[in-house]
């Protein structure tokens, strides 16, 4: 393990029962809090989207927000968000997909994505891959192309990475820690 994947996973706290009985929330808030740790995921992010090529950053609602804005800044790279359903004003391109229990809905600002655009997709968490997948499918229907997805932490025993496989089209999907 890195001196920042240590200093990372030591700023993670883990809230027992939440949001429901079993489930190991991961608290990034005291990740967040601590200047050294955040500039240091910030920096890992921003190493990755210069690899990568990548011309924008699209967060995902809500954390992907907080992470990816000052990726974007950092690289020197536009930010767009990528809000649940009815949150954005305007013309947006809708995208459904399942939850465990359910289904949910994406949307994105289509005029914020051209052709010519590579981008990578930023979150905190990668568990089933379900939000990942749908913001990899809106981001393609804009017309943009996929640089890849770079998240804090990936909880490899949940399957995401292989349910990212076929929309990730050959992109890479690069974790800063798995759990």
């Amino acid at each position: 393990m890195t001196d920042i994947q240590e200093l990372l996973l030591s700023r993670i706290r883990d809230v027992e029962d939440y949001p429901e009985r079993g489930v190991m929330f991961k608290d990034i808030t005291p990740l967040l809090a601590d200047p050294a740790a955040f500039t240091a995921l910030t920096d890992a992010f921003a190493e990755i989207a210069e690899r990568t090529g990548a011309t924008k950053i699209v967060g995902l609602e809500a954390r992907g927000f907080i992470l990816g804005a000052p990726v974007a800044v950092r690289a020197g790279l536009g930010f767009i968000p990528v809000r649940k359903a009815g949150k954005l004003p305007g013309a947006t391109l809708r995208q459904a997909y399942d939850l465990e229990y359910g289904s949910a809905e994406i949307e994105v600002h289509a005029e914020d994505l051209t052709a010519g655009d590579r981008v990578l997709v930023v979150d905190d968490v990668l568990a089933t891959g379900g939000t990942a997948e749908a913001s990899l499918r809106l981001i393609r229907r804009a017309g943009a192309g996929i640089a890849g997805v770079a998240v804090l932490m990936e909880l490899g025993f949940l399957g995401g990475r292989a349910r990212l496989e076929n929309a990730m089209g050959g992109a890479p999907l690069e974790a800063v820690l798995t759990i």
